[in-house]
């Protein structure tokens, strides 16, 4: 009878249920295959960042350029790079710098500054809330800040400036996701300047329009006591699966920048498993 009684445990423990069983919860989610997870997503263009965290050994490099018609910002014409790479225990670090163009001279006690050349290095990390990578819904925390004494003369900060993010993502379907920010910043560390902070909030559609090609529609908002809102529109092209292209459009509605517009493009790789 004993002999009997341990041939069957025996058996059941070899069976492919208990084996299926044994596998991790990220294995035996169904919805890992969906387009929306598959598929290669990017913290550019416009102002939504995605609530996705990049699996342990992945690194993606976002890229871009913008061009800015009319509005009071320094440059016309702005690069930058991304830089993201997944690290253990559903964290994600990144680094990023902007290559500000033709920004307009001016003249200062110590003389002429220009505003063209490198904006300040910006380093951070995002902190997956979500129970696994591929969940429907996916939550996260986002905090960087600028590193004092980086970028050109002119355009470095001589102290921190921190932000963060609450990042969530919800998937529609199979391939569309709905994606929105809410979020902080501020220049310096003090409570005197935790009072001068600006929000921010963000929310953005995006989808297919074919197995390679989608688009995307966001709608923003920023500030204090009053808030610059805008839009941003977009199409995405994947000629590889760890490969995007994207070209995009926006426009400010209201607030200091009221009526200004922009054209941008950009290139996503991703690499590794």
């Amino acid at each position: 009878m004993r002999k009997t009684t341990l041939l069957a445990a025996a058996a059941l423990l070899g069976s492919p249920g208990l084996t299926l069983a044994q596998n991790t919860p990220e294995e035996n989610n169904p919805n890992s295959e969906a387009p929306f997870v598959r598929n290669i997503r990017a913290d550019r263009p416009g102002q939504t960042i995605t609530a996705q965290v990049l699996q342990p050994g992945r690194f993606q490099l976002e890229t871009g350029f913008q061009r800015q018609f009319g509005g009071v910002g320094l440059a016309q014409s702005i690069s930058a790079a991304t830089l993201r790479i997944g690290f253990f225990n559903s964290m994600e670090l990144r680094i990023s710098q902007p290559y500000l163009h033709n920004g307009p001279s001016r003249m200062t006690d110590a003389g002429r500054v220009d505003s063209s050349g490198w904006a300040p290095v910006v380093v951070g990390a995002k902190f997956m809330l979500s129970p696994n990578y591929n969940t429907r819904t996916q939550v996260a925390i986002l905090v960087e800040s600028a590193l004092p004494g980086s970028g050109s003369q002119g355009l470095r900060s001589r102290q921190w400036a921190p932000g963060g993010r609450l990042l969530v993502s919800e998937q529609l379907g199979q391939r569309f996701g709905l994606e929105a920010n809410l979020g902080f910043s501020q220049r310096g560390l003090t409570t005197q300047d935790v009072g001068k902070g600006q929000f921010l909030g963000t929310l953005a559609l995006n989808g297919p329009l074919s197995e390679k090609a989608g688009f995307f529609v966001e709608a923003y908002s920023s500030g204090r006591s009053s808030f610059s809102t805008g839009t941003t529109a977009g199409l995405y092209w994947r000629p590889i699966p760890a490969m995007r292209l994207d070209v995009t459009a926006g426009q400010a509605v209201s607030g200091r920048a009221a009526g200004t517009s922009t054209v941008g493009a950009g290139l996503t790789f991703n690499v590794g498993k």
